[in-house]
């Protein structure tokens, strides 16, 4: 009898997950499910400390967590444009946008296109759309 050792082995902290947890968790997410992670789970992970690791995730077409961390970076980006840039860097957002225009799919082009639209028109702003995943789930380029 042998015993398959899982490669992603829990969160130490799941509020607060290293990088490296995040990515380890985000090629397995079977092994700890969303579901059992504390609540807005998503919000308390869409931050600058990891928004990084979330774009890597969200840029690699074979994460199964890539719609995971694609959520993540709609709320990241609208957190920093809601707030006129005090919760997040107008430049790290900018960077971001522009390397998923430079070299990302289509999902992260049209991330990236609608990042853009709600920085032109902040109306725009739909806290379904953005933070309860309504724009990944729809694939919607705003227009």
């Amino acid at each position: 009898m042998s015993v398959q050792q899982s490669g992603f082995q829990g969160f130490a902290n799941p509020v607060d997950p290293s990088p490296a947890e995040l990515r380890a968790w985000a090629y397995e997410p079977d092994s700890v499910p969303l579901q059992s992670m504390p609540q807005d789970w998503d919000l308390l992970v869409a931050g600058d400390r990891l928004v990084p690791t979330l774009f890597e995730l969200a840029m690699d077409r074979s994460c199964p967590a890539r719609r995971f961390a694609l959520h993540c970076l709609y709320i990241y980006a609208a957190d920093g444009i809601r707030t006129n840039f005090r919760a997040h860097p107008r430049r790290r957002l900018r960077k971001l946008v522009e390397q998923a225009e430079q070299a990302g799919d289509e999902l992260m082009t049209t991330w990236a296109h609608n990042a853009r639209m709600l920085l032109a028109r902040p109306d725009l702003f739909n806290y379904h759309d953005w933070c309860e995943g309504g724009l990944v789930r729809q694939g919607k380029r705003l227009g």
